[in-house]
């Protein structure tokens, strides 16, 4: 290529000039714009990137330049950052090493000046921690100097001021003496005092000069130590203004990558460190630019109230459940209540709450080619890949949905709410606490057969029992539903998009959840954020869960908007963050929620909002004042040696727990799910083609029928192509000829959604032991 070429730099001047720079083994040496000015040789893919993005700084006070032949040089700093660079000819290369060499020089010099600014240290050698005190050690003495200068300034003042004083005595009295014998006396006072008075004035006036002298000889050097410290203040803005644009670029960079280096593995470690090849770190993958979002600022902010809010009123009972007033500690007004409330159950004789178990056999240690399993699965959905149970963990999705009621007691509290606006704020807390077991839970769950069941009856211990079906095989889709002694309904139909991107996994729930209470009749419908797994080939895998959620109360119109910050490897935040606003149907705010999906949430009362600061592209931040916060929800610690149990939490233990009675397409019985329980993974994978073979041939059977059962000769043709289709693979369309058990589709007119809700019959089925019309699926 021809390039214009540059004039042979002089000192001090900024050079720029395309180059070619080594970037990896895979696109070898890459054409790059680099710019050398004020010590710094900066690179950029375009020179029209110079605005806004700088792929890498190295600063030449600190490298080493070296040439290695005709056009190629190295430059160094280290270790830390080397880079391999190619001139398109000799001369340019030159012309390069010139203006580099000089740059280097004046960066080294200002690096000097900038250690001493100018002065000389005392001519002693300075000790073992004295050559850096030489420049604090001068700056006292010369301190110590002016201080005594001023002091006798203010002597000579003193003195001034007394002399004088006297001087105009005695001029007073000469002007009233009458011309006699006392005028001589009187003349000699006066003259005596005069003298005095000049011998104290000239030393004032001495002692400014000496004052002058000293503050002129050391104020050429302090200027020459301003203005380096003013220069290396501009080196340093300058500086990390190309590194805030280089941390933008490596944090792109590192989500964009092919391969993670082992340091970036695990964001848990928090470990930052890691070396380079050849190849810059930094240097850009071309083809996956994007923006992190934890880069967004907060979309609101939250300070403490005026202390005028927590006066307490007359009555702390009657200001509680008030909009206005309400006092800091009215948010625990729905725990006392429960003690108080006569419709709250009482203390009874119960029989015997069963004992559940609280340890499963360790997780065995198995090796697995994974890529012998991933070549042939990247964009397939999850669902449709043939999995070993090597990457199970010993529980089916159905009762992974059924983990989301570990936290049931929100619900609970939620029941007892007076005010429609708390109530919100359990069901939230409710919302994020389903994500708390998913933290440590890497192991994919067992796809679920058609026409599977699980139940989890708590009636006894907890006063609420669930079922969950799978009502669809493809797409897979569980419907469940959960009702409560204490006055409230949970329905959920989850439908599952996952794909596998070669570096990480994402799962987008796709159905919607809605919670019914009995005593208000509130309606409350949400959905599910995004959850991926990162570190499928390199590295400890990794959940995140990112998106926004919108619980919605139907009957009042009231919502509240929750935000899963996606993970940030250099974000200063804390990790797994949400946050949330409770407003009402007219959007004024009166809750906010924070905390961490992992941990804990707390929420506080809003007494004032304003619009505050500008953000980033002018964006206006709301300002909350808000009472004292209290958590609402907590994790519960996880049991002993969960690490050896695939972190499962004490109810998860309990899941997979034999139970007599249960539905024979209950996910218990199912035998390849209990054999890996059981560490006999070898007879699971087995077992697990077994069953879902016989699933295979089951649908094609039910389709055959639909075959046989059509109408006209048009839709035989249409059905058989299908038919065709499944006796090769078992990925071709949904079968609508399928009908669920316990569940029945439903048009929501609250919501306006379509979903699968429980039509009844199965706890009345199991108390009479009627199982016969359940599918043998097993």
């Amino acid at each position: 290529m021809s390039e214009p070429k540059p004039p042979t730099p002089t000192p001090g001047d900024t050079y720029k000039g395309w180059l070619f720079k080594w970037t990896n083994y895979i696109k070898g040496y890459q054409r790059r714009w680099f710019v050398l000015s004020n010590g710094l040789l900066s690179y950029y893919r375009t020179q029209a990137e110079m605005g806004h993005t700088c792929r890498g700084t190295i600063n030449l006070a600190t490298a080493n330049i070296a040439v290695e032949d005709s056009c190629n040089f190295v430059i160094s700093n280290g270790g830390a950052q080397t880079y391999h660079l190619k001139a398109s000819s000799e001369v340019e290369r030159q012309r390069w090493i010139t203006a580099l060499e000089l740059a280097k020089a004046k960066a080294v010099r200002m690096q000097a000046e900038s250690d001493d600014s100018g002065d000389e240290c005392p001519a002693v050698p300075p000790t073992s921690g004295q050559g850096g005190s030489c420049r604090n050690s001068e700056v006292q003495s010369t301190l110590r100097t002016l201080s005594s200068k001023v002091e006798d300034l203010n002597t000579c003042n003193d003195l001034i001021v007394k002399h004088g004083s006297a001087l105009q005595r005695s001029l007073s009295e000469l002007e009233g003496l009458r011309v006699g014998g006392d005028m001589g006396e009187k003349m000699r006072q006066v003259t005596e005092r005069a003298t005095l008075f000049r011998i104290t004035s000239n030393a004032m006036i001495n002692a400014c000069r000496d004052f002058l002298s000293l503050a002129q000889s050391h104020s050429k050097r302090w200027q020459k130590a301003l203005q380096v410290e003013r220069d290396q203040r501009i080196r340093l803005e300058e500086t990390l203004e190309q590194l805030a644009k280089q941390h933008n670029h490596l944090e792109r960079a590192f989500r964009g990558a092919t391969v993670l280096p082992p340091s970036f593995s695990n964001p848990a470690l928090g470990n930052k460190g890691g070396g380079s090849g050849k190849g810059d770190a930094s240097d850009e993958d071309d083809d996956n630019e994007f923006f992190d979002a934890m880069e967004d600022p907060a979309e609101f902010i939250t300070v403490p109230a005026d202390p005028k809010y927590h006066r307490r009123s007359g009555s702390n009972v009657s200001g509680i459940s008030s909009e206005t007033g309400m006092d800091d500690q009215s948010v625990n007004f729905d725990e006392l209540s429960l003690a108080s409330n006569p419709e709250s159950p009482q203390p009874l004789e119960l029989e015997p709450v069963r004992q559940r178990r609280t340890r499963i056999p360790d997780k065995p240690n198995y090796y697995l080619n994974l890529w012998s399993i991933m070549k042939n699965c990247i964009g397939k959905e999850l669902s449709k890949i043939p999995m070993p149970v090597n990457f199970n963990e010993p529980l089916s999705m159905l009762q992974r949905l059924s983990e989301d009621l570990e936290y049931y007691e929100l619900l609970d509290k939620a029941a007892k709410c007076q005010s429609s606006l708390e109530q919100m704020c359990y069901v939230a807390a409710f919302t994020v606490s389903s994500y708390s077991t998913t933290v440590h839970r890497t192991g994919k769950p067992f796809n679920p057969l058609l026409g599977e069941t699980f139940e989890l009856d708590r009636l006894n211990e907890c006063g609420y029992r669930s079922l969950c079906e799978q009502v669809s095989h493809h797409p897979p889709a569980a419907a469940h539903h959960a009702m409560s002694e204490k006055g409230w309904t949970l329905r959920q139909e989850i439908t599952l998009a996952s794909k596998f991107r070669g570096k990480y996994l994402s799962i987008m729930p796709l159905g919607s959840i809605q919670c019914l209470f009995d005593k208000s009749n509130n309606h409350y419908s949400w959905k599910k954020v995004t959850t991926t797994v990162h570190n499928i080939i390199v590295g400890k895998l990794w959940i995140d869960q990112s998106g926004e959620i919108d619980v919605v109360n139907h009957k009042t119109g009231d919502r509240c908007h929750l935000k899963f910050a996606p993970y940030s490897y250099f974000s200063r935040d804390v990790p797994r963050k949400v946050t949330g606003v409770v407003t009402d149907k007219d959007g004024k705010a009166h809750y906010v929620l924070s905390g961490t999906w992992d941990e804990k949430m707390e929420f506080s009362r809003i007494m004032q909002s304003s619009k505050g600061e500008n953000g980033t592209e002018g964006k206006q931040r709301t300002v909350y004042q808000t009472l004292k916060a209290k958590e609402i929800w907590r994790k519960n610690p996880l049991p002993e040696g969960a690490e050896n149990m695939y972190f499962f939490s004490s109810l998860a233990l309990t899941l997979n727990e034999p139970e007599e009675g249960v539905a024979p397409t209950d996910s218990r019985r199912r035998p390849d799910q209990r054999l890996m329980e059981d560490g006999r993974w070898d007879e699971a994978n087995a077992e697990k083609q077994r069953i879902e073979e016989k699933q295979r041939s089951v649908r094609r059977e039910r389709e055959r029928e639909a075959v046989k059962a059509a109408s006209s000769p048009e839709e035989a043709d249409t059905v058989e192509t299908g038919t065709e289709a499944n006796e090769v693979s078992d990925e071709s369309a949904h079968p609508d000829n399928y009908q669920a058990l316990w569940f029945e589709k439903f048009d929501d007119p609250v919501s306006g959604e379509t979903l699968h809700i429980y039509k009844g019959g199965y706890w009345e089925a199991k108390d009479q032991g009627s199982w016969d019309m359940c599918p043998d699926i097993f």
